[in-house]
């Protein structure tokens, strides 16, 4: 490797699956996942997380009822997010301050979202 490479302290990725319309799942793009995801890799930008978050589009993580969702590596943490306001607070919150956001969190047994989730 070199020394130019950067090494990322967090990989973002962001289910942008798309289904057909009237799917029984659903999908992450149905729900705005990719502008989300745009909006995500400009305000990291801005913020200064150029070489230490890495924001990715992802293909299906299988929690299409859920979408749009991202899971934060190296922790593994899932979160579901429906606005640029939930964007904003997964990166200040987490990535930035290092504490999970609880209201958006999914367990790994979630197939609903909580009342306090949807959107």
């Amino acid at each position: 490797m070199s020394d130019q490479t950067p090494y990322f302290e967090a990989h973002v990725f962001c289910c942008t699956n798309r289904r057909p319309d009237g799917h029984k799942r659903g999908s992450c793009a149905a729900h705005g996942a990719e502008k989300l995801r745009d909006y995500m890799k400009a305000r990291a930008r801005e913020l200064g997380f150029d070489g230490k978050v890495r924001v990715n589009s992802a293909g299906c993580l299988d929690r299409c009822e859920l979408g749009p969702t991202l899971v934060i590596y190296p922790e593994g943490v899932w979160y579901t997010y429906r606005s640029t306001a939930d964007v904003d607070e997964i990166l200040l919150t987490h990535l930035r301050d290092g504490r999970r956001v609880d209201r958006l969190m999914l367990t790994a047994e979630q197939r609903e979202l909580r009342p306090d989730q949807r959107g």
